[in-house]
């Protein structure tokens, strides 16, 4: 398939995009407006850089990356683009109004011109993989300069990306510059293509994630709140339906020894708040939404996180952690949030998107894997009933953190050459 017959297709599925958007806006508030940004049609100013960070985890690792740009060039108008809107919630409380903000459009040629016809950037930092072919191809026929920045690309993604060489060799070709997270995914890139001079190793963003003295004292200090200074405490954050059971089967474990034991719940999705609400009821726990704003009270069992931008803030206050998406065949999402809070962390066995990181915090003795709820509640209890093995987890957790950081000096060394290249 090349772009042209994507191109079509896209446009016969056209009437399905609005019926995603209409299924989602059912679940979740937070689809059913800016639905004109999907399709191009918002009123954009014109703009110098275009950074897309897709959603939560890209954003937040985005975050950093765009506020030292800021720093560097204050001349730059920029504009920051998501698509879910976590991210949308991310960008807004990070800059305010110091970016122009919308959603990036459907990758349909026509709302694609607009957009970009409205913008007018001259770069473009892309985050870690959401490579649009329409949406290159126009920017580097508008002499748009284009980084794809902390990009990964697992062995999976590299096979299917060759599977459709004539559609998406063209598309990693536009790439002016790649900062890679590792070795291995370089080679998959250059494999793929790309011009080796253009592909640089850097390491992840994510080892750079900034956890400030407020955010651990407001960790704390919730768990004071909650009256659980010396109990039980474990978040299983991130999670997805085909998980909730298997957390909750955990927590049946841990309160068969410790009845004062708490579990924050906090879902991936919006839309599967009251889902996970649901189920927690059905099955018995005594629990508090935290959206509610209701007390816990020390017969309360179960905490389901239903906000949003809280999921560090829970971390901290909490003694183990499970990272989501990797009981089912999803990819998982990132280890290091836990693990930069100095809580050890457990995954399944579907981490694909995290491979390497998941592997370094492994071999450190920060991470387990685990294969169910049964195992993951074997291993909540042994680190409970060991907390020096606990803290030794921890510490070493925190130490793969600290000697992987500096990806963001050097990828921003990139951006700043690829800023560079126009202005010259």
């Amino acid at each position: 398939m090349n772009r042209f017959f994507y191109s079509a297709l896209l446009y016969l599925l056209s009437p399905l995009l609005l019926a995603y958007l209409a299924f989602r806006a059912i679940k979740s508030p937070d689809y059913r407006g800016r639905w004109g940004e999907r399709f191009g049609l918002a009123q954009l100013k014109p703009t110098d850089l275009l950074i897309h960070s897709v959603s939560m985890g890209e954003t937040l690792a985005a975050i950093p990356l765009i506020r030292l740009i800021m720093q560097t060039h204050p001349e730059l108008s920029i504009t920051v683009t998501t698509t879910s809107p976590t991210g949308s919630a991310e960008v807004r409380k990070a800059f305010g109004d110091q970016v122009q903000h919308c959603y990036l459009p459907f990758d349909l040629p026509w709302c694609v011109s607009r957009f970009l016809r409205q913008l007018s950037p001259k770069w473009c930092i892309i985050m870690e993989t959401e490579l649009w072919p329409n949406l290159l191809a126009l920017a580097a026929k508008r002499g748009v300069r284009l980084m794809l920045a902390n990009a990964r690309l697992s062995a999976k993604s590299a096979a299917q990306y060759a599977k459709r060489s004539q559609l998406s060799r063209p598309m990693l070709q536009r790439l002016d510059v790649i900062a890679v997270q590792t070795q291995a995914e370089a080679q998959r890139f250059i494999d793929l293509g790309v011009p080796a001079d253009r592909v640089t190793v850097c390491g992840s963003l994510k080892f750079d994630l900034s956890i400030t003295p407020e955010r651990l004292t407001l960790a704390q200090a919730l768990r004071q709140t909650w009256g659980r200074e010396t109990a039980p405490v474990w978040v299983a954050g991130s999670v997805h339906p085909g998980e909730f059971d298997a957390m909750l089967s955990a927590h049946k474990q841990l309160l068969a020894k410790w009845p004062e034991a708490l579990l924050v719940i906090a879902p991936r999705h919006p839309e599967q708040f009251a889902a996970v609400a649901d189920i927690v009821a059905n099955q018995g726990f005594e629990f508090v939404r935290r959206s509610d704003a209701q007390a816990i009270t020390a017969t309360t069992q179960v905490l389901v996180g239903d906000t949003m931008g809280e999921l560090l803030t829970f971390y901290g206050a909490a003694d183990q952690a499970f990272v989501g998406g990797t009981l089912i065949e999803n990819g998982g999402h990132n280890p290091l949030e836990p693990v930069a809070m100095g809580v050890p962390v457990m995954v399944g066995p579907n981490h694909w998107d995290f491979a390497q990181i998941t592997q370094m915090l492994a071999d450190a003795g920060a991470l387990r894997i685990v294969s169910s709820g049964q195992v993951l509640g074997d291993n909540l209890i042994q680190y409970f009933e060991q907390p020096a093995l606990r803290q030794q987890a921890a510490e070493a957790g925190l130490a793969v953190v600290e000697a992987n950081r500096g990806a963001l000096q050097r990828q921003f060394a990139l951006a700043q050459s690829l800023l560079k290249c126009k202005t010259a």
